[in-house]
């Protein structure tokens, strides 16, 4: 149906003048120039002037072109065919591979109301060592995983995608926004060697591409996560990476729109958008989405307006440090700033919330004796400091883990390790049982079962 004509063009979007056609926000309008479709999102109404967003690039688009509104708007596939296929946030395949028979829905789609809400669900183990111990998940939570560039966020969500998999037999839905195409690819590929791919579905809006993209990637992935979990009834493990430049992209479309940005240039609308998002990823009475938000964090500052905004909306989160990355332990994770609100004796056992807190308290210790042993000497403290110190450096070692992602690189077998062993061998070290043992070989190992 015809509905008007463009009046301007931008890089991200057009200006249309309507003939009275009835258009309303996030229809998908589209034009034909030279054998090519462009099609468009309108993202504001006013009066007879639309404007709308590109889906690819504007270049040789001209004003006078007639417009278009499609059926139907923005949809993604919504059956088995997601799985073991790469889509781009339109909806279409991008890996050479096509869907036979579509079936697709709206990717804008209403949050379960609260009487469909099930806030009851089982423990989600992991088999990471310091995420069970310290960040115990919850079906249906939203855990978030920050960390500036190069500190293992991906390496991280690789890792569960191949652990927790292996556990529930559940399926998958990886989302990349805004992030490097190689490392996608990489993704592709070693889910492909793990025999993984066919039972997850992947959506892209990479780096390469327009802020359109970025920022309709995650609303894409959502749709398939929603599917597995409405109709095929499954507990889904959602990965958003990264969730920061989501917010990123809205931004970018905010200023080509011309909207006055608040603080750091974020747009005045950065709380709905990210609620919507947050408020689809929940769990029902049949079926869980369970998601891991990779944030980035600008120039490592936690306060950022962005990163504030997404970690009110999460249950927990997962904070990978430099400083511990640049000590060689991985998963680089801070365990001081690394919460989840399953820490709670009630929800955990009493055994497990007594361990935490005393590790807690020997690693607090632990960073004081540092400061005294570099001016006085080891020598200079008593027998419970030092017998503190001397284990807490077994405990931070223990935490380490060898990632079954990274066996090519490192060289050491993948382990999986169930957390009644990580309780044994936390309480172990701390009651003195391993006192004999040296703190070299609790590093990069999976259980100490059978050797303390």
């Amino acid at each position: 149906m015809k509905i008007g004509k463009i009046i301007s063009v931008s890089e991200l979007g057009v200006e249309i003048l309507t003939d009275g056609a009835e258009v309303r926000y996030r229809d998908m309008l589209y034009t034909e120039l030279n054998g090519k479709h462009y099609r468009f999102e309108v993202q504001a109404v006013e009066g007879s002037i639309v404007n709308a967003i590109s889906f690819e690039s504007c270049a040789g688009l001209k004003r006078g072109l007639e417009v278009y509104k499609e059926e139907r708007g923005l949809a993604m596939e919504y059956s088995d065919a997601i799985l073991g296929k790469v889509f781009n946030p339109y909806g279409d395949t991008i890996d050479g591979t096509k869907v036979e028979e579509p079936h697709v829905r709206s990717v804008y789609s209403e949050p379960l109301s609260m009487s469909q809400i099930d806030i009851n669900g089982d423990i989600l183990w992991t088999g990471i060592k310091v995420l069970d111990f310290f960040a115990p998940m919850q079906k249906g939570f939203k855990m978030g995983l920050l960390g500036g560039a190069g500190v293992g966020k991906t390496v991280l969500i690789k890792e569960l995608i191949n652990n927790v998999y292996k556990g529930m037999k559940s399926n998958s839905v990886f989302i990349g926004v805004g992030e490097r195409s190689r490392e996608g690819k990489e993704l592709y590929d070693e889910m492909l060697e793990a025999d993984l791919l066919d039972k997850m579905g992947m959506v892209f809006g990479q780096m390469g591409e327009n802020s359109v993209s970025r920022a309709h990637a995650v609303q894409a992935g959502l749709t398939q996560a929603e599917y597995l979990r409405d109709e095929k009834h499954q507990d889904v493990l959602l990965f958003i990476d990264n969730i920061y430049r989501f917010i990123q992209a809205t931004s970018e479309i905010s200023a080509m729109m011309n909207k006055m940005p608040i603080e750091n240039g974020y747009p005045a609308t950065i709380e709905s958008d990210v609620s919507e998002v947050e408020e689809r990823i929940n769990s029902t009475g049949e079926g869980s989405i369970t998601s891991f938000q990779a944030i980035y964090i600008p120039a490592d500052d936690i306060t950022d307006e962005a990163v504030q905004t997404i970690l009110e909306h999460l249950d927990g989160q997962v904070v990978l440090s430099r400083k511990v990355a640049e000590k060689g332990l991985y998963p680089a994770i801070d365990v001081f700033q690394t919460t989840s609100s399953m820490i709670d004796a009630d929800k955990i056992g009493q055994r497990h919330y007594e361990l935490v807190s005393e590790v807690i308290r020997y690693l607090t210790r632990y960073n004081e004796l540092e400061e005294i042993i570099a001016v006085l000497g080891i020598e200079e403290l008593s027998y419970e400091d030092r017998m503190i110190f001397y284990r807490s450096r077994k405990l931070r070692n223990y935490f380490t883990q060898p990632m079954f992602v990274a066996e090519n690189f490192t060289g050491i077998p993948g382990e999986f390790v169930k957390i009644d062993d990580v309780l044994d061998d936390v309480e172990a070290i701390l009651t003195g049982k391993c006192d004999d043992i040296l703190e070299d070989d609790f590093f990069m190992i999976g259980s100490m079962k059978g050797k303390r």
